[in-house]
């Protein structure tokens, strides 16, 4: 999701799409794009925190489960994977596909829960680390991806992305 010129028209107006209805109901770009660069600001990084939550001035971000540094670390490697092979898990016989796996299994259950800290500005979105695409595969959700590893450039670029045939200016 963090490099939109790999993806496919229609890719990257599906996630387009997803994450400008997040920032709405988050109270907006502006909003989302300070909570995205608060989470890029703290140390250590904010899923393997104890108390599962992340707060900053316009917002939280809560979750159900402690998420270890170890399997944070894991996470980032496969993710590197995941957009050379388009698949979060490698092959099944590859060395790490268990410890991939067995990451997926940890992670998958949990929810995040993404709330304005004024209840005007938005709803709030929830959403899960990963899509199950099917049995065999698995990709990071691109609302996780944005929200905790893609560069605020790259997050800011997918929400100003004007899809084709959609050009501003133009009327028919």
């Amino acid at each position: 999701m963090c490099d939109l010129s790999t993806l496919t028209d229609e890719e990257k107006k599906q996630h387009h799409e997803k994450l400008l209805r997040c920032a709405e109901n988050f109270g907006g770009k502006n909003f989302f794009l300070q909570l995205l660069e608060a989470i890029r600001e703290s140390k250590p990084h904010p899923l393997i925190t104890g108390n599962s939550e992340f707060t900053m001035e316009y917002g939280t971000i809560k979750w159900n489960k402690i998420i270890f540094n170890d399997k944070l670390q894991q996470l980032l490697k496969a993710r590197i994977n995941e957009s050379e092979q388009g698949n979060l898990l490698p092959e099944k016989g590859a060395k790490k596909y268990k410890k991939i796996l067995n990451v997926v299994r940890t992670l998958k259950p949990i929810v995040f829960h993404v709330r304005p800290a004024i209840r005007e500005n938005g709803p709030g979105f929830f959403f899960q680390p990963f899509d199950m695409i099917d049995e065999n595969t698995t990709r990071l959700n691109p609302v996780f991806d944005a929200l905790f590893f893609c560069s605020v450039a790259s997050v800011k670029k997918a929400l100003e992305y004007t899809p084709k045939g959609a050009e501003k200016g133009t009327s028919e």
